[in-house]
């Protein structure tokens, strides 16, 4: 399926961006994979990193690439207008009143809160986004071994992300275009057998 306008496509970056505040990824999967069907699991994943690859913020960097997909240079720039225009009317809304409240203990405890929310949000679509490992050129063994190299490197090592994408992300990448490549061989192999 594909957005019916442009509108379409604004409105449900809008929308999108209204539901996403600090754990956009549970919501953009939600939402364009199970309610809209603009993109299969497989399709957002493969999106979903290059969008996370590119600089910028990866919401907007997918809107950018959906947008261009449907509708051109237009469809991206209202796709990208629909993830920005709501959000910074709110935030400039929020600085104003978070001014006069920044100090309260209870602010301080809601802001730790919603950060383990996200937390919460971010694994459970991780989680739910694991069958699409099953059609990674990788397989599933190596693409497991890339999920726990990364982790290590971030979490337990504290490499900046930079490197860790330039690094195992890179050996990811040659490891796929090698496993595509024999695949593609096998396959026109097999074709030409009588």
């Amino acid at each position: 399926m594909r957005p019916t306008s442009k509108s379409d496509l604004f409105w449900s970056f809008s929308w999108l961006a209204l539901q996403g505040f600090g754990g956009v990824l549970a919501v953009v999967q939600r939402e364009l994979v199970e309610k809209k069907q603009w993109l299969t699991r497989e399709e957002f994943v493969e999106d979903w990193a290059v969008a996370q690859i590119l600089p910028g913020p990866n919401v907007v960097n997918l809107s950018l690439m959906l947008g261009d997909r449907y509708y051109g240079t237009s469809g991206a720039l209202l796709a990208m207008a629909g993830m920005l225009f709501f959000p910074l009317l709110i935030v400039l809304a929020m600085v104003v009143l978070y001014s006069g409240v920044s100090g309260l203990p209870q602010m301080q405890g809601a802001l730790r809160g919603m950060g383990a929310v996200t937390a919460g949000l971010i694994t459970a679509t991780g989680l739910k986004l694991l069958p699409a490992l099953q059609r990674s050129p990788l397989g599933v063994q190596r693409s497991w071994i890339f999920v726990a190299l990364t982790f290590a490197a971030i979490a337990l090592l504290r490499i900046p992300l930079v490197w860790v994408l330039l690094g195992l992300g890179g050996l990811a990448c040659v490891l796929a275009y090698r496993a595509l490549q024999q695949l593609e061989t096998h396959t026109v192999r097999k074709d030409q057998q009588p």
